[in-house]
């Protein structure tokens, strides 16, 4: 009964697939059976920060090597080649960049952007951005 409540006071969801279950039909439930993760399926907030200009160069856990003027990004547990749509809560602003690199899990959801991914969203010059970050289906 407690559960019930949890899961009608705070909107929770819970989704189970089974072996019987349709083919998706839409890309949204796409992008739900491809995340192992359902949170992460339907987006999810967090904060943005851009790497700092000593990474410039250097390989990224992906193996290729880090470019501050291209739009990519790292993540804690998204799958390297994930692309993502962060969109900036402050001013609206989105950017699609692919995730090629791992961040350090921290106690809060959080992206690494490059500096052009970044100054696309338009918080270059702050330091961090509240966004929302939603992972795109595979093409």
């Amino acid at each position: 009964m407690l559960v019930l409540v949890c899961h009608i006071a705070l909107g929770c969801a819970v989704r189970t697939v089974r072996a019987e279950d349709p083919v998706p039909s839409t890309p949204d439930e796409t992008i739900q059976e491809a995340s192992s993760n359902p949170r992460e399926a339907e987006g999810f907030e967090g904060v943005a920060v851009y790497y700092a200009k000593r990474f410039q160069g250097r390989r990224t856990n992906s193996g290729q090597i880090f470019d501050h003027n291209k739009l990519t990004a790292a993540h804690p547990s998204l799958p390297h080649g994930t692309k993502v749509k962060v969109i900036n809560m402050a001013n609206d602003k989105s950017v699609v960049v692919r995730i090629n690199d791992r961040c350090r899990k921290r106690g809060y959801e959080i992206i690494d952007l490059t500096k052009k991914a970044a100054q696309e969203l338009g918080f270059s010059g702050k330091g961090s951005a509240k966004v929302k970050i939603i992972p795109l289906p595979e093409e």
